[in-house]
């Protein structure tokens, strides 16, 4: 059966470029408030394998989105190492801050693989259920992204309690680092033994570092990652998303072997063109505010990605996560004008 999305991460370009949105189950969706509600709260939905794959086939019911992808969170690592994770209603996650160095005892050095039972569950439910033609996929948060929130014990805007850490106690941070390094390759390869045919690994704080830092703690750990899970499975799917780094994509792609890169709203569309495209498949990149506001703004931003992206390989997604206010109506104007622009 041929699924665009894989075709295209092969690197071959599709006349209608395949089609799904980060975030595409979520709040938007009057059928995912409902199971949510019944759920209790949403690191129960998450560990509710028969939930969980219900709100992964919504969107896919609903849009005929070209992909699912796995309803979970990036913070079930730090879930399955020990790290006491609860979320707040309308505050986010809560964590058991790792406030210096000797908090880290605290932690597993390897990932409680039966604790993330439930997730390998919801991947086999899914699976069987998709249509054929729509392809699947795991993710991860990238390790410093996930760091961020470990130890500062909740999100951040500027993620100072991470950097901060890393200045001060390198010896530290790194040891954190590669606890994540190693977590993460396991959790991605027991996915695909899963069924997941692609993963996405979700660095969402990568722009916020400097160049040297960038290196240090983005690219260097996604490339062991990728490494890590091609020894088990050569022909394992992968897309990177740095987000916000958009001056640092060449080096990452020089560096961390993925087969498409993530594109933020934030990049100049003809730099990536240019510059990006012809290295590998890329992945974007509209604005989730403008896919929020829809009319005329929406069509025109789709129009001028598709103007720059749609001669080379290229999946249309947003620049980051579907937001919570955004009118399924919009939504819909998306999907008719990616597919009719790209047909006609």
């Amino acid at each position: 059966m041929h699924k665009p999305l894989l075709h295209v991460l092969t690197g071959h370009r599709e006349k209608v470029p395949p089609i799904w949105l980060m975030r595409q189950a979520g709040r938007y969706l009057p059928e995912y408030r409902e199971l949510r509600r019944r759920a209790g709260n949403f690191l129960e939905l998450c560990f509710n394998p028969e939930l969980a794959a219900e709100v992964t086939l919504q969107p896919i019911r609903r849009f005929g989105f070209d992909a699912a992808i796995l309803f979970s969170d990036i913070l079930v690592i730090p879930h399955a190492l020990g790290q006491r994770v609860s979320f707040e209603e309308g505050e986010g996650p809560r964590l058991d801050a790792i406030n210096d160095p000797a908090a880290l005892a605290r932690l597993r050095h390897e990932i409680d693989q039966q604790s993330l039972a439930a997730i390998y569950d919801t991947i086999e439910r899914a699976r069987s259920k998709l249509p054929a033609e729509v392809a699947l996929i795991g993710f991860c948060g990238a390790p410093w992204t996930v760091a961020t929130y470990m130890i500062a014990g909740a999100g951040t805007t500027d993620q100072a309690p991470a950097r901060l850490f890393a200045y001060r106690f390198p010896e530290a941070f790194t040891a954190l680092i590669d606890v994540l390094v190693e977590a993460s390759a396991s959790y991605l390869i027991r996915q695909f033994a899963a069924g997941v045919e692609v993963v996405q690994i979700f660095d969402t704080w990568a722009g916020i570092l400097p160049a040297g830092e960038f290196e240090r703690w983005c690219i260097k750990p996604c490339a062991r990652i990728v490494e890590r899970v091609r020894k088990e499975i050569p022909d394992a799917k992968i897309i990177g998303f740095p987000r916000g780094a958009a001056s640092g994509l060449r080096h990452f792609l020089d560096e961390v072997a993925v087969d498409a890169v993530g594109i933020d709203w934030t990049a100049e569309l003809g730099f990536v063109r240019d510059q990006i495209q012809p290295v590998r498949p890329i992945q974007g990149n509209l604005d989730p505010l403008v896919l929020m506001a829809g009319g005329s703004a929406l069509d025109r931003s789709i129009d001028a990605i598709l103007a720059a992206f749609s001669s080379r390989p290229f999946i249309f997604n947003l620049g980051h996560g579907v937001l919570p206010d955004t009118p399924i109506a919009h939504v819909e104007q998306l999907l008719a004008r990616v597919r009719g622009a790209a047909s006609g």
